[in-house]
């Protein structure tokens, strides 16, 4: 499924379009949100730029089976949302992500989570 690119400045309806398409598996869409020159830190990866980061995400994705929001915190250009990442190989996964916006695109995200049982489930 691919989307027409988003061209909102509001940070929570970028979020929602992060993992809206991140879970349908729509890098298009995903891409069109994030800034050229991104950065993602995370338990089991790191990107210095919008290709790399959409190469990792769509790693993440071929494992993933459900994305479940539970809640999200909006503050100015920065948005917290929790949420348990399901897939194939271990058990849900509770996780926070924050993204840092400007100029309608997603400049910075940073995730945590306990990686233990998703990194053994990978070999890592």
């Amino acid at each position: 499924m691919n989307s027409a690119p988003a061209t909102t400045a509001d940070p929570a309806a970028l979020a929602t379009t992060y993992f809206r398409a991140w879970q349908d598996k729509d890098f298009i869409t995903l891409r069109s949100i994030l800034a050229d020159d991104v950065t993602f830190r995370g338990p089991l990866g790191t990107a210095d730029d919008a290709d790399t980061c959409i190469q990792g995400l769509r790693g993440m994705a071929q494992i993933m089976t459900d994305i479940v929001i539970h809640k999200r915190f909006v503050d100015g250009p920065d948005v917290l949302t929790w949420f348990d990442v399901h897939t194939s190989i271990a058990p849900p996964c509770p996780t926070v992500n924050w993204s840092h916006t400007k100029n309608g695109k997603i400049t910075t995200i940073r995730v945590t989570f306990d990686a233990r049982e998703l990194a053994t489930a990978m070999g890592r």
